[in-house]
């Protein structure tokens, strides 16, 4: 709900089971209540059903569907291909429409053909697209929906084709229990066991920010831009969305012809959206101009937040910052310590020295609850919690109204009260005034109080000669806003469901695993003998396939002339408890591969 005030024109949302987040599910009840909520302003509510199913939770998933669906959701976002044929054949599911999941892996032309011709509408994107690719996509399937993510956590495997975490803990990513093995600190060995890094986070990366982008996304073909929100709190989605929301409201007063808003209603902000102050690891645009240094976090997979200054002065309960930043009692400040790792404390009090009388004068001293160790002059500091932006959006912190115009008159026995389409006539008697009505019959009609709308004008003749009881105007104005509440409903897009039922012939992958095929629905929609996801059966092909590559990110790409020294191949990753990972590097299609050994 705080997106759609905010000024979101779609949610996602995970159900109480087969979401992409297996701990974090909500109920069809809650899901209902956004709906309603959601729907006030046409704006769009689409629920996450994209983990694989396995055999004994068809029924489960069937009965699931079936609730969302009278809850009212308006899409549901799908990896496993077993529920096209399950929704296809249930009459009670006609009007659920299926969006293409990222888990599915859509980073191809052929993938997202496949996926229109196999009956869906909207394909979400992989993250790892430049903007070029993804206009190519969108010339060669323009009748495609093409949705992509813009801001927030990477995964550094392309969505769907990770099975580290089903590896290494039982916990499969494709089943919504990811145990982000990609965050964790490795060794790097070269071919012989030298270690070349010692306790990196080589496949950690920073998050993504394509708000300066979203105009070239929007000429490139999208036409939805997703902010991922995994875990994050309701600052962040407030912050976060209010930012991108502004942003595409510039672009559609600079192109009006070309581009508009997909949901209704204006928000006003009692705050100014600051993505700095948001929860990430440092921000990149990932490969939107394609391969670029600079992607991966790998210091710390955690946050580290806005950059503040760096430290100055240093005595043994305090210390300065040179810039300009101000700070507050109760902010949380980090910084990299000199064997690289993050340090973070609170700020217990900030002084200004002036009203101390000391030498230092004109300094801001800030007091740590306790004094970080590794804490030295020079080093750069973070700020990873904002205590008076916190503040300021745990307040209310936004209110989205619909503008409208009413137009009042007298019609033959009685009066008109009109909103576009929507019109409440009252039969009454023409009484004359003794002195003008227009007033006070604009000030009534004015009053929609917590509704979602806001009345912009009442159109009412100036020498209007009737008066008529604010009373009766009261209950006309309640009569046409329920009418514009029921109308809007009714009036929202009515999305196609799936009508393709024949699977055409599926891009090839070189392991069967890599289809994600768990149950005998999807087995049959391929056309296999039986399932053979990654969890049920192992698989002795890549458990990551990434466009990250380490090689190039620490500076020896083959492919860059200027790299003389090149390692004893084959490398591999190593974790804290010696399990080792070979990394094989598919340097013709640019993407790295990550193995079991």
């Amino acid at each position: 709900m705080a997106a759609i005030d905010h000024g979101a024109d779609a949610v996602y949302i995970g159900a109480s089971r087969f979401g992409a987040r297996a701990a974090v599910g909500n109920s069809v009840e809650d899901i209902h209540l956004l709906c309603d909520y959601a729907h006030q302003f046409g704006a769009k509510v689409y629920v996450t059903v994209n983990t694989i199913i396995y055999d004994d939770e068809l029924d489960a998933t069937m009965t699931l569907l079936r609730q969302l669906a009278e809850a009212g959701a308006d899409a549901v976002l799908v990896q496993d291909m077993g529920i096209v044929r399950l929704v296809s054949r249930d009459p009670l599911l006609s009007s659920l429409t299926l969006h293409a999941s990222t888990q599915t892996d859509n980073r191809s032309v052929e993938k997202v053909r496949w996926l229109r011709d196999n009956g869906f509408r909207r394909v979400v994107l992989a993250r790892e697209l430049s903007v070029e690719e993804i206009q190519a996509i969108h010339e060669a399937v323009p009748d495609v929906e093409l949705e992509v993510f813009v801001h927030g956590a990477l995964c550094v495997s392309y969505s769907g084709i990770c099975y580290a975490s089903q590896y290494c803990f039982g916990r499969s990513a494709n089943r919504g229990e990811c145990a982000q093995f990609c965050r964790m600190k490795f060794d790097l060995l070269d071919g012989e066991g030298q270690v070349l890094e010692h306790d990196r986070h080589l496949l950690s990366l920073k998050d993504m920010n394509q708000l300066e982008n979203l105009e070239r996304l929007a000429e490139a073909g999208a036409v939805s831009f997703k902010i991922e929100g995994r875990l994050k709190d309701v600052a962040y989605v407030k912050n976060v969305t209010a930012a991108y929301s502004e942003r595409l409201n510039q672009l559609v007063r600079k192109y009006p012809d070309r581009y508009r808003r997909a949901s209704l209603g204006t928000v006003r902000y009692t705050f100014e959206p600051q993505l700095a102050k948001t929860f990430n690891r440092g921000y990149t645009t990932y490969f939107a101009d394609g391969r670029q240094l600079g992607i991966a976090s790998l210091d710390t997979p955690k946050a580290m937040g806005e950059f503040v200054g760096t430290v100055k002065d240093l005595r043994r309960d305090a210390f300065t910052v040179a810039g300009v930043s101000r700070f507050a009692n109760g902010d949380g400040l980090c910084f990299l310590n000199e064997q690289r790792e993050l340090e973070g404390f609170r700020v217990n009090r900030v002084e200004d020295s002036a009203s101390r009388g000391d030498h230092y004068r004109g300094k801001i001293w800030l007091y740590p609850h306790q004094m970080p160790r590794g804490l030295r002059v020079g080093m750069r500091l973070y700020r990873n919690n904002d205590q008076e932006f916190e503040r300021l959006l745990s307040k209310p912190s936004a209110e989205r109204k619909i503008s409208v115009v009413f137009t009042f008159k007298a019609v033959d026995g009685g009066y008109r009260l009109s909103c576009g389409d929507c019109a409440v006539n009252v039969a009454s008697g023409h009484v004359l005034a003794q002195k003008s009505q227009r007033e006070n019959i604009i000030c009534q009609l004015s009053k929609l109080g917590n509704t979602v709308y806001t009345c912009e004008r009442v159109e009412v003749a100036d020498d209007f000669p009737y008066f008529i009881p604010s009373s009766v105007l009261a209950v006309m104005r309640r009569q046409l806003v329920e009418q514009m509440s029921l109308d809007n409903l009714e009036s929202l897009e009515n999305l196609e469901s799936l009508e393709t039922l024949e699977s055409l012939e599926t891009p090839a992958y070189p392991y069967d695993y890599l289809y994600n095929i768990a149950n005998r629905e999807a087995a049959a929609f391929y056309g296999a003998e039986r399932p053979t996801a990654y969890e049920l059966r192992g698989g002795h092909g890549p458990i990551m396939q990434c466009r990250h590559c380490i090689r190039y990110a620490l500076g020896y790409c083959l492919k860059n002339p200027a790299t003389r020294h090149q390692w004893r191949e084959p490398l591999s990753l190593r974790l804290s408890d010696g399990r080792v990972f070979p990394l094989e590097f598919d340097c013709r299609h640019c993407q790295m591969n990550v193995y079991a050994k």
